[in-house]
């Protein structure tokens, strides 16, 4: 581990906490300016360390208590949503857990469940940060030309991060992509395809801006050993090619898969057990724990002690569901390395183990995985079913990679486009259960959503589907607070 970074991140935690005075919106879409405070955008960027402190406590808040990790994280709340987990029984049905397991979310004047991740994204160090960041690099002449050129390209990377979920959990959103509250205020919701565009626009600036190395916690390139805890070109590669699959342009999804996958110097498939350490071979960007007191805040949250699953107030609420165990095919290694029990009394609770460490105070050695390299496979294996070079003989390659990785023979079955889509996405299911939302996001992107939960909800908490509980509500304090802002259908007040 690099302790530079590490040193530059317990700094930079001070900082930050006067920073984000300044820099986070507040509770709402940034409908107030912030208040003042010594700390400026004038002087934040007037020194290296300092405007690196900005992006350094971004990701030290996304991997503590952000949306990309444990109790407030998109893979519990989404896996929740969809049919990869079972909600303890005795979990209070007051809980916002309760709410994503039953697919009952709400947004009313006095309360509402389902808003996690848009106030994450628009107020807590999310997207307003992004563009504070954008903004005042722009402005400063007083930077290192090589730092000011990395930090704007992870702050248009992030905020193309951002805004993928966004517009895959609550579907059309406001584009905010300036810290003027009195434009912020005043937003319509843009539709999806102006989203996506301008997700894809970030991420194409950020790919001409991002070290194609990776960089320490001063922004120097490592001698060797690198921490992958700081995007890099490949981080925007990688999410661009998710981007171009998911709004079926499968040509540059081809193209952008292509890039990450021929990097052999940085990137192969790791070991089952080896992929989720820190600094994997299969790592494109991962967030460093900062919690001294244990791993990852996914494992903490996964991993069941011996006395199982717990209520609410505990750290142990939810375990596998039996219709994601039962897609396993018979002898795949996923099945053995990536899924633990426990058993108590007579019940058996299984549960993700893709991370195996939730001991206090246990050595660190595993990092939260953002972007692996895993998914740049089945990226390309489903652009080219639909139709891009290779078509299906070259998706049929790249899907057994994956297969033999999990100690699965050659797929033999039937070669026609809708056959090998439908292995694909089976793939996709094992392979990135419990991962930042994936399996909730295919089941929606590939218009399936509504055939599965039709059977899975009254499986999971006995009751019905209704389509339009596959967006998240819209906050509705910002409804009121923004009068070109509505609430998505289904969540009316």
């Amino acid at each position: 581990m690099n302790f530079l970074y590490r040193t530059i991140v317990s700094k930079s935690l001070v900082f930050i906490s006067v920073l984000s005075v300044s820099f986070t919106g507040c509770s709402k879409l940034v409908t107030t300016p912030a208040p003042y405070t010594g700390l400026s955008q004038l002087n934040v960027y007037a020194t290296d360390g300092s405007a690196i402190a900005v992006m350094t406590g971004l990701y030290t808040n996304l991997s503590y208590t952000g949306p990309f990790t444990g109790s407030t994280g998109i893979s519990l709340f989404s896996g929740l949503s969809a049919d990869e987990f079972t909600l303890f029984n005795e979990v209070a049905t007051s809980d916002p857990k309760y709410f994503y397991y039953t697919n009952t979310l709400y947004a009313t004047r006095q309360a509402g469940m389902g808003s996690d991740f848009w106030l994450q994204a628009y107020s807590n160090n999310g997207i307003y940060t992004c563009n504070a960041s954008i903004e005042g690099l722009t402005g400063s002449s007083l930077l290192t030309p090589s730092v000011k050129q990395q930090l704007l390209g992870e702050s248009y990377f992030m905020r193309a991060l951002f805004y993928f979920y966004l517009v895959n959990l609550y579907g059309e959103v406001p584009i905010v992509t300036t810290t003027n509250y009195k434009v912020n205020e005043q937003l319509p919701r843009a539709t999806t395809q102006q989203v996506y565009a301008q997700i894809i626009s970030d991420l194409k600036i950020a790919q001409g801006l991002l070290s194609a190395s990776y960089l320490d916690g001063s922004l120097t390139p490592y001698g060797a050993a690198p921490e992958r805890v700081r995007p890099t070109k490949w981080a925007a590669d990688a999410l661009l090619a998710r981007t171009y699959l998911y709004t079926k342009d499968y040509a540059d999804a081809v193209l952008q898969a292509d890039s990450v996958i021929n990097n052999a110097l940085l990137y192969s498939l790791d070991t089952l057990n080896g992929v989720f350490l820190m600094n994997s071979t299969e790592a494109i960007w991962q967030l460093q724990p900062t919690n001294s007191q244990h791993n990852t805040e996914d494992g903490w949250l996964f991993i069941l002690p011996p006395t199982g699953p717990s209520a609410s107030y505990s750290p142990y609420p939810v375990y596998l569901s039996n219709d994601l165990l039962s897609t396993f095919e018979l002898g795949d290694q996923r099945r053995t390395n990536w899924v633990d029990s426990v058993i108590v009394n007579s019940d058996t609770f299984y549960f993700p183990y893709k991370y195996k460490s939730a001991t206090l105070g246990a050595t660190l050695k595993e990092y939260q995985m953002v972007l692996r390299l895993g998914e740049q496979y089945l990226i390309r294996a489903e652009a080219e079913a639909n139709g891009a070079s290779g078509g299906t003989a070259a998706a049929i390659a790249d899907l057994n990679v994956i297969r033999n990785r999990a100690g699965l023979q050659n797929y033999s079955g039937a070669t026609d486009a809708t056959s090998v889509l439908n292995v694909i996405l089976h793939e996709r299911e094992v392979e990135f259960f419990t991962e930042l939302g994936q399996r909730w996001l295919d089941l929606k992107r590939t218009g399936t959503v509504d055939a599965v939960m039709t059977l899975a909800c009254p499986r999971k908490n006995g009751s019905s589907w209704n389509s339009y509980q596959q967006l998240y509500p819209i906050y509705y304090n910002d409804i009121l607070s923004d009068p070109n802002l509505t609430q998505n259908p289904g969540y009316a007040f």
